[in-house]
């Protein structure tokens, strides 16, 4: 238990003194206005008390990932509690600031556009299509899971299920973000504050011993830490996916202050739960091994259902049912109305019209695919989100990383976690199903070797940045 409660400190110290740190190095000044005064438009600028968009940030960045996530990452046991903690103050909050800070530096721009301004348009184009299959993919998987949910509780079928949850996403991403999210979102965020914080006193006072810090592997499957902790919890400790979040919120800023707030604070908060519901697997089960024969026979969702149920009654139960729709639901939206914003980008390069007209048709370009993809297994798609989005962090955090160089600041606040991200994207990719299915040793060797090269590109950067400027001597 100790372990518990000195891990959710230490995350709560962090909010308090780190967060201060980078809002520093960052550099704000509320004498600025913000995109979402100096571009309101009605439709994605609209300003927002930091509250509310704090609030919104937890629920669109949440998902089911610190949930889920964490029942999967505790299988490894109490170690998962040290990448939460490190991972969320170090990495996370600090790529969630960065993303979306940066794009409030630059009147609201989608993270492709910032990766183009930092890394070059190569990358940006690259960024693009990632960005966009990312959306894609999360979009489609929180499409099909609350379906089946849906209509395994209701009499509808899941393609009526499918088809209504997927017709409020399209609603959401058309319509202006204080008509919808604006307005019900904090309140629901709310309700998922309450339900983590409930299911932590129940587990406090259950008579059952949270598990205490060991570093040894405890996965029943012998499934190595590094890389696949970093990826099996990536909500909870650092998720690209955030990235291509923040700026929906940047929009809405009425001051620069505010971001710290907004941006890392969402990120703790969102550690907070997830080590709630790392604890929770670890001790409900009685051990690792009682909660994978669990989550097989259940999946996370079922999980969830019996942990909630057990530790607070029918309350629990229907919050348990609650948050495994309304989650996905109200990340799966915000990932649609996102790809809208990152393709409304890259295609008002070529179209002449914007406003509703534009609005409707990317839109529309977006939904079809994403559409296609939630008729098929969402497990399926979820397996291909994990790498993607880790890859997509690792790209925000050296965004910011060059940012920091090219004016003159403290770069390693970021470099440092890019560069740990660099090592878990490289690895992972080799070692995963999904992936090349390496044997393990050589994927280590790939991933160190590729992690190598980066760190010295890096080093170049660095050496190349300290050396005396000349200034041009005029010869009379």
């Amino acid at each position: 238990m100790a372990t518990f409660l000195v891990a959710i400190a230490l995350l709560i110290l962090g909010y308090i003194f780190y967060s201060k740190i980078v809002e520093k190095v960052f550099g704000i000044d509320d004498s600025r206005k913000t995109p979402a005064l100096t571009q309101a438009d009605g439709m994605d600028f609209v300003p927002m008390s930091w509250w509310k968009g704090s609030l919104i940030q937890l629920l669109n960045i949440a998902g089911t990932g610190p949930i889920f996530g964490a029942l999967m990452g505790a299988l490894y046991g109490p170690v998962a509690f040290i990448w939460i903690v490190v991972g969320s103050i170090f990495a996370g909050a600090v790529h969630d600031y960065f993303s979306g800070m940066l794009s409030l530096k630059h009147k609201g721009e989608q993270f492709p556009n910032l990766v183009g301004r930092y890394l070059g348009t190569g990358m940006q184009v690259f960024v693009n299509i990632l960005s966009i299959i990312l959306m894609i993919l999360v979009a489609a998987a929180f499409t099909a899971s609350p379906a089946q949910l849906i209509s395994s509780i209701t009499p509808l079928n899941f393609t009526v299920s499918l088809v209504l949850v997927f017709a409020y996403f399209v609603l959401v991403a058309v319509l202006p973000i204080n008509k919808i999210i604006g307005r019900i979102y904090p309140i629901l965020g709310a309700v998922l504050i309450f339900m983590a914080i409930a299911i932590s006193v129940a587990l406090l006072f259950n008579g059952q011993p949270i598990p205490n810090l060991t570093l040894n592997n405890l996965h029943p499957g012998e499934l190595p830490i590094w890389p696949l902790l970093m990826v099996t919890i990536s909500c909870g400790a650092i998720s690209g996916f955030h990235a291509t979040q923040s700026p929906i919120v940047s929009k809405t800023l009425k001051k620069e202050s505010d971001g710290r707030k907004v941006f890392y604070g969402a990120m703790i908060g969102e550690g907070i739960i997830a080590l709630i519901w790392a604890a929770a697997g670890m001790t409900f089960f009685g051990g690792t091994g009682g909660l994978q024969e669990a989550l097989t026979l259940g999946g996370p969702a079922g999980v969830v259902n019996e942990i909630s149920i057990s530790l607070l009654g029918t309350v629990g139960g229907i919050l348990a049912i609650l948050c495994v729709i309304i989650l996905p639901v109200t990340t799966g939206d915000t990932a649609l109305r996102s790809s809208r914003m990152i393709l409304s980008e890259v295609i008002s390069k070529y179209l002449s019209f914007k406003g509703t007209g534009q609005v409707f048709l990317v839109t529309a370009l977006v939904s079809v695919p994403t559409f296609l993809l939630a008729t098929i297994d969402y497990s399926f798609l979820w397996r291909y989100v994990g790498w993607t989005n880790q890859l997509t962090a690792t790209i925000m955090l050296w965004t910011a990383t060059s940012f920091l160089m090219k004016t003159e600041k403290q770069h390693f606040i970021t470099g440092i976690p890019a560069i740990f991200m660099t090592a878990v994207s490289a690895t992972y990719i080799f070692y995963a199903p999904e992936g090349f299915q390496l044997s393990y040793p050589i994927s280590l060797t790939i991933g160190t070797v590729l992690t190598i090269i980066v760190l010295a590109i890096y080093i170049k950067k660095i050496i190349e940045t300290r050396k005396p400027k000349t200034k041009d001597i005029k010869i009379a």
